[in-house]
């Protein structure tokens, strides 16, 4: 579990160092072209300076560079007010569909004293924590009535791992960053990791709660026999998702280690980038 978590906080500070590298590029970039700012040493400035003799390539370089700044910048917005409301429907959509007595009847039956489970009526299989400040469990009639209840409690801590680490904040982050920074490969192998990862800890977490595997196993199996199905929604932590392979594998033999593959071409270029932008902000700071 331990190895995993360290896992974990390395792919998230890569991936956030990544980010700080590119976007104190591109802020200093806008510095110097809307501001004046004299920043010779910027990387998307020395780009352009490399061409300074041939006007037309630096036109054409001038224009992607442009280009790519403004969507980097334009999607990054997008998404966020794209998440926020969707988050917010959602919530409403939640709200509307909670069973109260269930949802007293569970958060009293397992100790919840912050009642942070709420039970919906639908018919999907559904289990997932929602929420980036304050999240909630939420489960659907439909999964509790196929579970044990010693299946459920299972369910129950893997949620609540989710909930103590922020998975759904640190998964909208990661994702967030591959969507608007695409050019640099590494920023979505530690999108797609994180979320693998997240799984298992949450599985390790539930483990060390219920004392065995057993529970655990035994609910995934359902879930996968009743083809385990999502509508659209905004970024979650949900129990039952694409990692559930590993995730099966990690039960069945938990001292198997799990290959998490990045091509060696993918490496190569995000570490050229990162040294190039990292060499470039220096020498300007400098």
């Amino acid at each position: 579990m331990r190895w995993w978590k360290n896992k974990s906080i390395f792919i998230i500070s890569l991936s956030l160092l990544i980010t700080i590298l590119v976007w104190s590029q591109i802020g200093m970039y806008l510095a110097h072209v809307l501001l004046g700012t004299n920043l010779e040493k910027n990387l998307f400035t020395l780009c352009l300076s490399l061409f300074d003799e041939n006007i037309s390539i630096q036109f054409i370089i001038s224009m992607f560079l442009n280009v790519l700044i403004a969507y980097t910048i334009l999607m990054t917005l997008i998404k966020i007010r794209h998440q926020y409301f969707l988050l917010r429907r959602f919530k409403k959509k939640i709200s509307q569909m909670v069973d109260t007595d269930l949802t007293k009847l569970l958060n009293r039956k397992f100790h919840r004293y912050k009642s942070d489970i709420l039970v919906i009526q639908d018919h999907q299989l559904l289990a997932f924590t929602i929420g980036f400040r304050k999240s909630n469990i939420v489960l659907s009639t439909g999964l509790i009535e196929i579970l044990e209840e010693y299946e459920l409690n299972a369910v129950i801590e893997h949620e609540t791992s989710h909930q103590k680490n922020n998975d759904s904040l640190k998964i909208f982050t990661l994702q967030l960053i591959s969507q608007t920074i695409w050019f640099i490969p590494l920023t979505k192998w530690a999108y797609q990791n994180y979320k693998i990862i997240s799984e298992l800890l949450a599985d390790q977490y539930a483990i060390h709660k219920t004392g065995s595997e057993a529970a655990l196993g035994s609910a995934l199996l359902k879930l996968i026999k009743h083809h385990f199905n999502r509508k659209p929604s905004p970024v979650l932590a949900h129990f039952s998702d694409e990692s559930v392979n590993y995730r099966l594998k990690q039960l069945v033999n938990p001292h198997q280690a799990i290959p998490i593959k990045l091509k060696t071409t993918s490496i190569m270029a995000s570490v050229h980038i990162m040294l190039l932008m990292t060499v470039m902000i220096l020498v300007t700071m400098s």
